[in-house]
């Protein structure tokens, strides 16, 4: 069998969850390969609205395996929080979740690490979420970091040595803080998280693999965040891309199958960082507040635009899409005209691949598309579809050489279309 990656194509907050809990009837094992507690997955179905940090999507569908895979970072803290409310809500993660003795945990003075390095920045922040990600990630490259296994092996002093690195750079820096509260909550968490199934996840996953089972791998944040590929320097800390999902859960690049690419109707980024098709009039506003555009771990207002067909390209080669997935087409319903970003123009001179660098003085080269001006919030067949938003699908098929598979016209699972089904 084969391992199925399904990622998001933009700056993050695609709509990655919903189309996981969607596509989870089809696969036996549900994988996430890399990320923390910084990726919000947000799911909605029943009348009931989920928010998924570290936990697979897959985990709502009974009978399903979930594996964290060994490119996470872990904060038992946050694991602890998610999964006590999970539990409550009546999904009890003790005997369907998985996690690799390979992901590495994040620390508390990760955490104030992170805040440390980001006030140092002053005016040039990434704006990262604060939850210690890049901290973590760089102690993993460095050989310093502490894994989920360490807690069976000599954890104690591995511990002690790692927060004393720690507060050594926090004193350099000249940083107030105090651990103690945090600290005491983070060490309980920890007790709670022996509670599940610590696996040697390459070998697990193999030897689903090689059983006939198949597995579906989640991606966090998106492609143009990614550590190498994306708008460097504001990015993630790890690889979101598509080759991310070998390393992340220690399968062969040979093991991959379809790669589902998700990307909205229009585009969006939270914190800092450059977006060329951003808008800062009505209309930015608009997609906003229809979007309901505000990040389910962070709470921050993402910034707005059209759609970045010149990144898409980018993004749909990087990762070797097969399958296109749309979200959140309902929001441009009540629109006159689609604008899409087919080109930049750079010093007067105009291209269409992505740059080495994107700045603020990249101007967007747009198209305009007439608007559909339909509410399809309640459509459920693509027969229903009016001819001009055809007509768009139709326009971003031939610009990204992928075909659009599934259409989301609203946040429920209920609100997803599948196109080109295999009768037809």
């Amino acid at each position: 069998m084969k391992v199925d990656v399904l990622l998001g194509l933009q700056w993050g907050d695609e709509g990655k969850g919903k189309i996981v809990d969607v596509l989870t009837p089809k696969y036996d094992v549900i994988t996430r390969f890399q990320g923390g507690p910084n990726a919000g997955h947000t799911l909605e179905f029943n009348g009931e609205k989920y928010i998924l940090r570290s936990v697979p999507s897959g985990i709502f569908q009974g009978g399903k395996v979930n594996i964290i895979g060994n490119g996470v970072v872990l904060d038992p803290l946050l694991f602890k929080q998610e999964a006590e409310a999970l539990a409550k809500s009546g999904h009890d993660l003790t005997q369907r979740l998985y996690i690799s003795k390979k992901a590495h945990l994040i620390l508390p003075t990760h955490r104030i690490l992170d805040a440390a390095y980001e006030a140092a920045k002053g005016t040039g922040k990434i704006g990262t979420t604060g939850k210690g990600i890049g901290p973590t990630y760089t102690d993993k490259i460095s050989r310093n970091g502490i894994r989920v296994g360490d807690l069976l092996h000599n954890f104690e002093a591995k511990y002690s040595a790692a927060k004393a690195r720690h507060e050594a750079i926090l004193k350099s820096l000249n940083y107030t803080y105090d651990i103690t509260e945090l600290e005491a909550e983070w060490l309980e968490a920890l007790e709670y998280l022996k509670q599940f199934n610590l696996i040697d996840s390459e070998h697990v996953i193999n030897e689903y693999l090689n059983e006939g089972k198949s597995v579906l791998a989640e991606g966090a944040q998106g492609t143009l965040l990614d550590i190498d590929f994306g708008s460097y320097p504001f990015v993630t800390s790890s690889n979101t891309v598509c080759a991310g999902c070998c390393t992340g859960l220690g399968v062969s690049p040979r093991t991959i199958g379809d790669v589902f690419g998700i990307f909205k109707a229009y585009c969006t980024r939270v914190g800092s960082g450059p977006f060329p098709t951003e808008l800062f009039d009505e209309t930015g506003e608009k997609l906003c507040d229809l979007g309901h555009e505000f990040g389910s771990v962070t709470g921050r207002r993402r910034r707005c635009g059209w759609i970045d067909l010149v990144a898409l390209r980018y993004a749909v080669m990087i990762n070797g899409v097969t399958q296109l997935i749309m979200m959140k087409s309902d929001v441009l319903d009540g629109f006159d005209t689609i604008k899409a970003c087919v080109a930049y123009r750079i010093n007067g001179e105009e291209v269409t691949r992505f740059p080495y660098e994107i700045d603020d003085t990249i101007e967007p080269v747009y198209v305009e598309l007439p608007g559909w001006k339909t509410d399809m919030i309640k459509m459920q067949d693509e027969d229903e579809f009016p001819e001009e938003f055809n007509a768009y699908l139709s326009f971003l098929e031939e610009e990204l050489g992928v075909p659009i598979k599934v259409v989301s016209v609203g946040p429920d699972r209920a609100q997803t279309i599948v196109r080109y089904t295999e009768e037809a």
